[in-house]
């Protein structure tokens, strides 16, 4: 029997992504993000989500998009990378789509020596939706999860 997926479907810079359900806990408007200094590219700053401090990642500047423009779709991502709570800012997220294993292909190109973090295409209504892996972007990028103050 087929495998049943379900994908989060969301978009950066203009082209459409997905990402298994079970990586995101939720999807939240964007909202007041505080600025963290000498914070690393892409790392937007903090969030206070009901009580929790979230660090934000703006996936729009990590896959290269130079101007970005803010709107009432934006939405932040919620996700578990590395053992810790991430918002990961993108330009709408909508739908989630159902797929069978089958339906996804292998990504097109040999990924380097860190793994790449597109792990897979599907084809959605005429539409190519590149699969992501956050795991493999972080570790892509070099993002290290936040110790606790207790451990630095």
């Amino acid at each position: 029997m087929a495998k049943n997926l379900q994908i989060v479907r969301f978009r950066v810079s203009g082209e459409t992504y997905g990402v298994s359900i079970n990586a995101v806990h939720e999807v939240v408007r964007l909202m007041e993000i505080t600025a963290i200094p000498d914070a690393p590219a892409g790392v937007e700053g903090v969030i206070d989500l009901r009580g929790r401090i979230i660090p934000v990642v703006d996936l729009r500047k990590l896959f290269g998009q130079r101007e970005i423009v803010s709107s009432k779709k934006n939405r932040i991502l919620v996700a578990e990378i590395g053992g810790q709570m991430f918002g990961l800012v993108v330009e709408s997220a909508y739908e989630v789509l159902r797929v069978l294993q089958s339906e996804i292909s292998p990504a097109p190109f040999a990924a380097d020596n860190d793994g790449g973090y597109i792990v897979g295409v599907i084809r959605h209504r005429k539409q190519l939706v590149m699969l992501v892996d956050f795991q493999q972007l972080f570790r892509a990028h070099r993002f290290q999860p936040i110790r606790p103050l207790a451990e630095a």
